[in-house]
């Protein structure tokens, strides 16, 4: 355990640097997927939104100076919360967002609903650039470090051996297995929606977490133990079976990324050294782990057509008519898809600019939907289970938002922390 400790520390300080060759492979890589789209699409940017490039690129330096602060300092972690919020959330959903609908490569319906763009837009890039700036200068500030410190010093320091954990890791993860089928089942979990909640329903889904956690509890053993035998073997066929299995019946665009952060979490924090060859593989794994969740997730979607809850087996038909789909496509037109998909996926900045357009002439209505002082009330409430509460309200229903702000509520549109201090709060 000592010697995982040193290893650690000497992998903050900066074996982190290696990483930035592994973000420009990925960069790279998504540019060439764009390039492509616009290649092979002839309908693509009719809208454009030039003004907002200035600000897009304004966003994208106040996104990465703390990231390059930090590289400076040689501090620079993939999963320190700045850069981490950075790079998988920010940059995507904002910088690159912002880059896709500029050029008219993102074209949602409900880019009508922003009244006055060339103001809305832009005061958009400013509400979120503000946001990132607040978590940064809470990241910097010493309290919640000092806070830490004290609270670590109090918990008991336990000296686990890796190979006592492999029976701890796997009973946690038949839990979380069993959670996970009960959720299926009830409908708390996959491309469903629970036409009442369950005042149990709140705890099972938090109960099949446990899957997580016992995978990445797993996948960090093996990443520590270094050694290939049957045991790690067998480790590995389990854990990979089981997470492209919640994947596929996850039915969503991110399953596979989901996944791919989290055994990316284990073999950091085990302390393994990163090459050139492992960021190189990890790049190229990243992109299709994104491109292939995004064609699948779409073309399961289509298929099922609505989120009705259904019965096991007919979900189960709905994958394999999914693989049949995407099998029988124009491989061209699949990869079309995915990109397009993705383009949409990653703009954040039209869905938000929505609410900082509307949410002041919505206000009123607000109450009316339960999304009034949301996050007072999501916040005292969140704690209380509903086993004691049965008529808790919903934390923040996404469906009842969309209903009043993008007048659709059959889906759920890009929130964000912003747009939430934004309309409970104003600028």
């Amino acid at each position: 355990m000592r010697e995982y400790e040193v290893q650690n520390q000497n992998f903050g300080n900066g074996g982190g640097l290696k990483l930035v060759p592994i973000l420009m492979i990925f960069l790279i890589i998504l540019v060439i997927g764009v390039v492509f789209l616009i290649g092979t699409s002839d309908d693509l940017g009719p809208v454009k939104q030039y003004f907002l490039i200035p600000w897009t690129l304004l966003a994208g330096v106040v996104f990465a100076a703390p990231c390059i602060y930090l590289w400076y300092l040689g501090q620079f972690k993939l999963f320190n919360p700045v850069i981490f919020a950075a790079c998988s959330y920010f940059i995507p959903a904002f910088f690159l967002g912002g880059l896709i609908l500029s050029n008219g490569w993102s074209e949602p319906f409900f880019l009508s609903f922003i009244q006055d763009p060339q103001k809305d837009l832009p005061f958009t890039m400013i509400i979120v650039m503000l946001g990132f700036v607040g978590l940064t200068v809470g990241y910097f500030l010493p309290f919640g470090r000092i806070a830490g410190e004290k609270i670590g010093n109090v918990l008991p320091k336990w000296e686990w051996k890796t190979e006592h954990l492999f029976t701890a890791g796997f009973i946690l993860l038949v839990i979380g297995l069993v959670n996970t089928v009960i959720g299926y089942v009830s409908g708390v979990l996959g491309y469903q929606k629970l036409e009442e909640v369950g005042i149990f329903d709140g705890i099972l889904f938090l109960m099949t977490l446990i899957w997580l956690e016992a995978s990445f509890l797993l996948w960090l053993i093996l990443f520590r133990r270094n050694k290939l035998d049957y045991k790690a073997v067998l480790t590995a066929l389990v854990l990979v079976i089981t997470a492209f299995a919640k994947a596929l019946y996850a039915g969503n665009r991110g399953g596979l990324l989901t996944i791919f952060i989290m055994v990316m979490l284990a073999f950091l924090l085990s302390g393994r050294r990163i090459t050139f060859k492992h960021g190189a593989i990890g790049a190229t794994i990243l992109v299709l782990c994104i491109v292939v969740g995004m064609i699948y997730g779409t073309t399961f979607r289509n298929i099922k057509e609505s989120e009705a809850q259904i019965g096991m087996e007919q979900y189960t038909e709905h994958i394999f008519s999914t693989f049949d789909a995407v099998s029988t496509t124009d491989n061209l037109k699949t990869l079309e898809q995915g990109f397009s998909s993705l383009a949409e996926r990653l703009d954040a900045v039209s869905s938000l600019a929505v609410v900082v357009s509307n949410y002041e002439q919505l206000a009123p209505y607000e109450e009316s939907y339960g999304l009034d002082n949301n996050i007072w009330k999501d916040t005292l409430t969140f704690f209380i289970p509903r086993v004691i509460w049965n008529d808790k309200p919903l934390a923040s229903e996404p469906r009842k938002y969309s209903e009043l702000y993008f007048n659709y509520g059959e889906n759920s549109f890009t929130i964000t922390p912003m747009g939430d201090l934004l309309r409970n709060y104003g600028v």
